[in-house]
Order: C-alpha cells, then sequence, then structure tokens
C-alpha cells in the first residue's frame, strides 16, 4: 500500500476489515486508520516474562509455562473443565466453564501449554478461569514471548481485544513522519506524534508502568495537550463564529437604574460594582457578550442580573430570562417583579405549565413587546416564543442546559443582529473546567460575600441519634426560627421522592405535634407549591420537609436550621446549594448532616469537606478530584468535556500554554484547525456547524 495520509484511508483499507467489522468499529468512533491509531490503550498487560508458578500471588496477570498432569470435568453448581499444569516449583489449575470437546481433547493429550492470565484463590489452590493459552513445541524458543508490553483498548460487541490488536498492528505499520499530519511546532523535550503513538500501543518491555498508569509518560502528555488543545479551539472558534455577527448596542439612559439602586434596601458590595461595570462595557459594544457570571450562593447574582436588564430595557430592548426549575423561575420571577414593576417595568411568565388562554396572553405579550422581561425555563426558547426586540438572554444555572439549548435564545434576535447572553452560575466552577468547559465565555466573579452573613455551621450525625435532630429543630422553632428538613433519593423518581419526603413529613407531624409543617415536592402542582412556599416566607409554616427542589432559588431569612438527610448520596455541588438556603439572614445557622452508616470511603471524604468549608470555589475543586469533569459538569451538558486520553486534573497545569497556542493557531494557522478538531472530536464537535 503506497504512503498515503492516513486521515483519508477508511479502515476498510486494512486485512480483514470488511463492511460488517467497519460499522463496528464505527460504534468506536473509528472510521479511518488515524482514528485507529488514536484509539488508545486503556491500560497495559505484561507478556514479556514467564512467573514461575512456586511464585504465583492471587489477582496478578502473569504468563506461566508448564506441562499438562491432567484433565478432567469438574462437578459442582456448574461443571467445569480442569486442566492441571506443573513446572519444576509448583502446580496450577486451569479452568474452562464454556469449552468445546475438541478443547477438552486437546488438552487431555498433554503436552507443554504457555498461558496468560488473571491468578485466582480457587478451591482448588491457585487457578486462572478461561486463560490465554497456546501449545509449545518440542524448542519453545522458537516461540519467543512478546517483545512489549500488550495494550488493552476500549472495546465494543463484536470486536474483541484480539482483533483490535491484529487491526491496530496494520495501522502501525502504515505510520511514517508524512502519514501523520503534525499540528504542533516541534518541541525537542516532547516525542513526536508518531514517535508518541507508536510508543503508546507497544511500550518496551522495561516502560515505566508507574507514569503510564497515572497518565504522566511524555508520550501521554503529547498527546493529551493536542486532545486538550482541540477541545479549546473547538469552543473558541464557537466563540468567533458568534463575535462575527452584530448585537444591538445597547447604551441607554441611566436613569432607571439609578432609580434601581436607590430603591435597594442594601448597598452593592465592591464585587458586584465591578462585575456590573464588565457587564455593561460588553453589552455597549456592537459584538455579542458572552459572559460567565459566577458567584457563591447569596453573594448576589440575582441583582447583577437585574442591573444588565434595566440596561437592555433602557436601550429598548427586550430580555429572556431562562433558568432550568420552575421553582428557580419563580423565585426570579418575584425578585423582577417586586423590584422592576414600581419603575413601570411589564413581565411575562412563560413556563411548561402556563397553558391555554394565559399562555396565548404571556406570548402576546412579548410578541408585541408589551413585556418588556420574559422569565421562565426552556419553554421561552419554543419556536411559537417570537420575541419584539430581544437584546440580552439570561440563563441561569448553566451547567443545567446543554451549549445547544444556549444558543437556541441567540436565533431569537431580529433585523441580523444576535442577542448579548449572561450565563449564571451558583455553583462554582474550578478554574481548569472554567477554562475548558466554557472557553468561549468570558468569566466575572462576584468574590465577596453581602456584610453581615455569617457562615452556616455543619455538623455530621449518624441517623442513629434522629431523635436528636428532632429535639434540636423543636427547640430552633420555639424560639421562632423556621427549618428544612430534606429528603434525598439514590433513584432518579421524582415520585419515589415525593412519597419519601411525604412519609418523613407524617413522621415529623406525629413527633412534633406542636409546629405548623409544610410539604414540597417536584409532583406538587405549581399552585400547592407557591401557596406553600408564601406560606414559608410569611412564617406561616416553621418546618418545610421538601426534596432537593428547593435546591436553588429559595430565599427566607428567617430559616436559619437545615437537616439534609442521607447527605452521602449527594455530590459536594449539590449538597453546597442545600446549605446555602440557610445562613441569609443575620442569626447564626446550621446544617445537619444527618447521615445512615456505614458511610464509604467517598461519602465520608464528601461530609467531612462540607463540615471543613464554606467556600464553594474550594468544594468546587474538591468535587472535580472525586467525581471527574463529567459528573460536575453535568450529564445534560451537550458540551461535556468528553476526554480520552487527558485529565483536567492531572494535566490543568498546561491549560494556559493551550490556550495561547489555540489562539496563535486561530489567527495564523486556521486551515489546521479544522483538521485538529477532526482528529480528536471527530463528528462530536457540537459547534462546527455554528
Amino acid at each position: 500500500m503506497s504512503e498515503v495520509v492516513l486521515d483519508q484511508l477508511p479502515v476498510t483499507r486494512l486485512k480483514g476489515v470488511g463492511t460488517q467489522l467497519a460499522m463496528k468499529l464505527a460504534r468506536l468512533r473509528i472510521h479511518s486508520v488515524q482514528d485507529l491509531l488514536f484509539h488508545l490503550p486503556i491500560r497495559y498487560l505484561d507478556r514479556t516474562r514467564i512467573t514461575p508458578i512456586g511464585a504465583l500471588q492471587p489477582n496478578s496477570d502473569v504468563v506461566i509455562e508448564g506441562d499438562i498432569r491432567g484433565c478432567d470435568f469438574a462437578f459442582g453448581r456448574r461443571r467445569s473443565l480442569i486442566c492441571r499444569v506443573q513446572d519444576h516449583t509448583g502446580i496450577i489449575t486451569l479452568r474452562f466453564f464454556h469449552f468445546s470437546t475438541a478443547q477438552r481433547q486437546n488438552l487431555a493429550r498433554g503436552g507443554k501449554l504457555r498461558c496468560f492470565g488473571e491468578v485466582r484463590a480457587g478451591s482448588t489452590g491457585l487457578e486462572m478461569y478461561h486463560p490465554e493459552y497456546q501449545f509449545l513445541d518440542e524448542n519453545p524458543a522458537k516461540q519467543p514471548l512478546q517483545q512489549h508490553l500488550t495494550a488493552v483498548y476500549p472495546v465494543a460487541e463484536g470486536v474483541n481485544q484480539q482483533r483490535l490488536r491484529t487491526i491496530i498492528d496494520q495501522a502501525l505499520a502504515l505510520l511514517s513522519d508524512r502519514s501523520l499530519t503534525e499540528f504542533l511546532e516541534q518541541d525537542n523535550a516532547a516525542p513526536s506524534l508518531g514517535d508518541a503513538i507508536k510508543f503508546l500501543h507497544q511500550p518496551p518491555a522495561d516502560a515505566p508502568l508507574d507514569l503510564l498508569a497515572s497518565g504522566e509518560h511524555p508520550a501521554q502528555q503529547r498527546l493529551a495537550f493536542e486532545e486538550m488543545l482541540a477541545h479549546q479551539l473547538s469552543l473558541l472558534r464557537l466563540r468567533q463564529a458568534i463575535r462575527q455577527h452584530r448585537a444591538p448596542e445597547l447604551k441607554g439612559d441611566d436613569t432607571v437604574l439609578l432609580e434601581f439602586l436607590e430603591s435597594l434596601p442594601f448597598p452593592l458590595t465592591n464585587a458586584q460594582q465591578r462585575v456590573s461595570q464588565e457587564i455593561k462595557q460588553d453589552l455597549e459594544k456592537p459584538s455579542p457578550m458572552l459572559r460567565l457570571l459566577q458567584g457563591d450562593v447569596g453573594s448576589g447574582k440575582t441583582v447583577v442580573s437585574a442591573i444588565a436588564a434595566l440596561q437592555c430595557v433602557a436601550s429598548g430592548r427586550q430580555v429572556a430570562l431562562m433558568a432550568p426549575t420552575e421553582i428557580l423561575a419563580e423565585q426570579h420571577r418575584n425578585n423582577f417583579t417586586r423590584w422592576l414593576e414600581p419603575l413601570g417595568i411589564q413581565i411575562a411568565w412563560l413556563t411548561g405549565k402556563v397553558k391555554g388562554k394565559a399562555r396565548e396572553r404571556q406570548l402576546a405579550m412579548i410578541g408585541t413587546g408589551d413585556a418588556q422581561i420574559a422569565i421562565g425555563t426552556h419553554a421561552l426558547f419554543q419556536d411559537q416564543v417570537q420575541f419584539h426586540g430581544l437584546g440580552l438572554i439570561i440563563i441561569d444555572e448553566q451547567h443545567r442546559f446543554g451549549v445547544h439549548q444556549r444558543l437556541a435564545l441567540r436565533n431569537k434576535g431580529q433585523h441580523g443582529q444576535i442577542p448579548h447572553q449572561l450565563v449564571m452560575t451558583a455553583t462554582p466552577i474550578p478554574r481548569t473546567l472554567a477554562m475548558s468547559a466554557y472557553a468561549d465565555l468570558d468569566c466575572s466573579i462576584i468574590d465577596e460575600l453581602p456584610p453581615g452573613r455569617s457562615p452556616v455551621s455543619t455538623v455530621v450525625i449518624s441517623n442513629q441519634r434522629r431523635l436528636e435532630v428532632v429535639e434540636r429543630v423543636r427547640n430552633a422553632c420555639a424560639q421562632g426560627c423556621q427549618a428544612y428538613w430534606v429528603c434525598t433519593l439514590i433513584e432518579e423518581s421524582e415520585l419515589l421522592e415525593a412519597e419519601a419526603a411525604e412519609a418523613t413529613a407524617d413522621a415529623l407531624h406525629l413527633l412534633l405535634p406542636e409546629l405548623p409543617i409544610g410539604l414540597i415536592h417536584g409532583r406538587l402542582k405549581p399552585a400547592e407549591k407557591a401557596a406553600t412556599m408564601s406560606a414559608f416566607k410569611a412564617g406561616e409554616i416553621q418546618l418545610l420537609v421538601a426534596t432537593t427542589v428547593i435546591e436553588v432559588g429559595v430565599d427566607v431569612p428567617n430559616a436559619n436550621l437545615m437537616v439534609i438527610e442521607n447527605p452521602e448520596r449527594l455530590g459536594l455541588a449539590q449538597l453546597h446549594q442545600l446549605r446555602g438556603r440557610v445562613g441569609r439572614g443575620q442569626a447564626e445557622s446550621y446544617c445537619v448532616l444527618l447521615y445512615s452508616p456505614p458511610l464509604s470511603a467517598a461519602g465520608s471524604q464528601r461530609l467531612a469537606i462540607m463540615r471543613q468549608t464554606n467556600d464553594g470555589f474550594q468544594i468546587a475543586e474538591k468535587d472535580l478530584q472525586l467525581r471527574g469533569p463529567g459528573e460536575v459538569l453535568g450529564t445534560r451538558q451537550t458540551g461535556d468535556v468528553m476526554l480520552r486520553i487527558a485529565d483536567l486534573q492531572r494535566d490543568g497545569h498546561m491549560l494556559p500554554k493551550i490556550r495561547s497556542t489555540a489562539e496563535k493557531m486561530l489567527a495564523k494557522s486556521p486551515d489546521r484547525v479544522s483538521a485538529i478538531i477532526r482528529r480528536w472530536l471527530g463528528e462530536t464537535d457540537h459547534f462546527s456547524q455554528v
């Protein structure tokens, strides 16, 4: 086969790869020979040396050689074929639960075997289950051992390890300096792309296994850099594409804004003022703002978003504010109504549960421009919602939405202009994630809390002391305070969560008959939820039993005690969000984490972190370490950082260099950008069509 660029060579050109196998390989995102080379091992087996049977240890993968000393059936819970193999140091049993007549006859004839497999402790002593084996002839030297470590790959149904190794060996034979395009400037300290790939598929017998296992070998780091660069380029290209559009220049009169600021019962913090100024400057430009606003729970992001909304309204444009849940959207609606309606600003309300005539009225207000601000859930980006002149989109809890959902509202602009975007999160994003998953956004951080807020004291108590916790709730409520009791379930079931919350509320009614107790969960009708929340805010309900629906958006300053049942089932970010519902007033506040023993090591670690700190950014970094980027971003995040070889925690130190390399490449070598994105992201580059 003459030399060819491997990204243009289909896998069907390799020996033994027909249409059927090509379809199975496509499930692994393998279409070209280049894709095969970038399908990297997840671990390695050492088949380069023989281990004496007498030196074997359970739970190790080894190669042994020995003579067959017997072969027969064994009858237990299931029939198996057992074969005894002996060398000069000891004896081991090979056990097969699935076997053929021919296999049994071959093994029964005796002879010398070389086997590879995992050693286990079994009923006959040390055993190997279904090892790979081969018969050795009179001269084993003619059947040499592997000269390099054996790669173990991610596989799919119908593509086993041996088949994958065979076709990857063919791909490696085609690899040369010219067959694989080198996109990066050669760094003398780093291996070339071709050398890195050859090394990772076939490491020599003396390769440093500790570095390979941790992902820190120079060959892995060379590829990790390029993979993270591809993700960075994808998002920066998205940003570049959006910035080429025009956006309305929002330079409205400050009169209404000054009136709003004077009406607030508190002054803005320095951080709020700084961030508001950054947003103001963005909104005045003719290119679309793309800004991520981060702030810990209770830092005052909503006020900052209201200031941005007023600038837009004062410029004669509309604002859309979208939240992931009805409870959070309702909270924004209440705040904006209280703050802005006295200034003569009309607010529309649109969620999936607003139906019939009420929906038609809201759509008409948005369509005619009578409503300057529209607040709602994802219902806002549905096709039938037509804005009169959308200038600004505010999205709260951005991590709950996919990137495409965020971009869908963009198309609601008019006259060839697209709206500015402000996306907010109260779940602080670790720096490495912000630089990678949100590379298309500028970032503003509100890094101080309003004065007078005291940190929440967190205690961890076993469920065996449940009655003590109930007594603590009784005492707190007797002193005029209010409390939350949060129920969690492992199952992602709204019905089961609701039933658990109802059962807890019933039990607490019996234990605390003197207290007015409310109940809120996801299966209640919006009107019932609203009535319960209003009663809790008004102090008519002292104890609110709830599911995690109260995670965001609930603001009751008089509530200063929270009990979270089974907190070990939740991630750190969610626990931090829940805890943020208390500590919003002047009184000292407490959070009780009521766990069910025994705790796993990870659960114990999470609860210890919650007890140690109230800093959301510290908690976010720990969350990333414990759960990884996919979990932290949320499975619904369309632009999830799905990395094959890189690791954001381990390789985060490379991000500044990756960012500057990406910007330089976009400016000076745009022809390379698509190729490097295609190499690593393939068809999963969600943003290539933007």
